[in-house]
């Protein structure tokens, strides 16, 4: 193979090709790029043999052919460039190497077999439909932080995303839940999802496609089987393996007699709970507690190295005074999705788990238990 391609045409692939290999892979294969250069067209594969990115891209290609090439020092490379250059691949006077040359600089990189480069085993769609990317942004953004990363739970370890109906209105819906919070986000039914079967894209591939869908305004084609989807991206197309296994009934634990509304200003609450937190040496399990009373709110946490620290807010509420605590990263990672001015929690006691969402959006909401304080 021998090409010539700008350096920005180049860069970005790569750049999303590292999110892709596996660093610390037991086959070094993986650790490579595959690069095919035919009829004007370099495509270039990355996997860690459950994901897989295909790009496509343009390039003048002296000859044709196929070859692999190490990601991350290829990446290296053409990052260190000068913005405004081009890349030029070819065959290296040693054996078993392509060298990488651009302006005067030069580069020899050892291949490995083109032959020996797993790709994932193609499925016929039982599924195809677009979503618009705005919309795939959303469900999966608003979802992502419920998953779990416990191994032994690893049917949790995505965002199930299913069609189903909300009261008598078609949607698709994606789910995601670590045991302690859930998260839920809905939006019509795109044509072509009709009665699709529930799959659970597992948390890399979530983190994947949105690095995609950030760089796309268009549409996205998703095509679904029984073990695989696909999301194509125009010149890209990102393929997973499904997680083999059955997302719990999560409507059971989605509160249905949460009778106390307290309704609080999305900022102010999500300030209050980050001000308050600060005493803590862990953040991330730092808990808040929340005394609720006719038109206040006093935000709390204490800790017996740091000391403690409240913040009164005024708020709508009209039941009895209550007192309940939640995880503060929880509270901030709710709050960080909520687009609207208001935060809208459902609440029945201390001790039992709480519905959060926007007060003028309700295709969202979030389950997040309590915790002791």
């Amino acid at each position: 193979m021998k090409i010539s391609i700008d350096r920005a045409t180049l860069i970005r692939p790569l750049s999303h090709a590292q999110g892709v290999v596996e660093r610390r892979q037991t086959h070094h294969i993986l650790g490579n790029v595959l690069l095919n250069a035919e009829n004007g067209l370099l495509t270039m594969t990355a996997t860690d043999s459950n994901l897989e990115v295909v790009q496509t891209m343009p390039c003048e290609d002296e000859v044709t052919g196929t070859v692999t090439l190490p990601a991350g020092v290829l990446h290296e490379i053409v990052r260190r460039l000068p913005a405004d250059s081009r890349v030029r691949v070819s065959p290296s006077d040693d054996a078993g190497r392509m060298e990488i040359s651009s302006g005067r600089s030069s580069f020899t990189l050892p291949v490995l077999p083109a032959e020996d480069f797993p790709v994932l085993g193609a499925e016929a769609p039982t599924h195809r439909f677009d979503l618009d990317a705005s919309a795939a942004r959303l469900l999966l953004e608003r979802t992502r932080m419920s998953m779990s990363s416990e191994e032994t739970r690893f049917y949790l370890n995505g965002v199930y995303l299913h069609a189903t109906r909300s009261e008598g209105i078609p949607v698709l819906r994606a789910v995601a839940t670590d045991g302690h919070r859930l998260a839920r986000v809905e939006m019509p039914l795109p044509d072509g999802a009709e009665e699709m079967p529930g799959i659970i894209i597992p948390r890399k591939a979530v983190g994947e496609v949105l690095r995609l869908t950030d760089e796309t305004v268009d549409t996205v084609a998703v095509a679904v089987s029984e073990t695989r989807a696909s999301f194509s991206f125009g010149d890209r197309t990102l393929t997973t393996k499904l997680v083999d296994g059955s997302f719990p009934q999560y409507e059971r634990v989605i509160p249905q007699n949460n009778d106390r509304e307290l309704v609080v200003d999305s900022r102010s609450f999500a300030d209050a709970v980050d001000r308050v937190a600060a005493i803590a040496s862990d953040r991330n399990s730092c808990t808040v507690k929340l005394a609720i009373d006719p038109g206040e709110l006093v935000v709390s946490s204490s800790s017996g190295d740091s000391g403690s620290g409240e913040e009164v807010l005024e708020v709508s509420y009209g039941a009895t005074a209550m007192q309940i605590g939640f995880n503060a990263r929880y509270l901030l990672d709710i709050t960080g999705q909520i687009q609207g001015e208001g935060t809208v929690f459902r609440l029945a006691d201390g001790g039992a788990p709480a519905i959060l969402r926007d007060r003028d959006d309700e295709s969202s909401i979030y389950v997040v238990m309590p915790v002791r304080v």
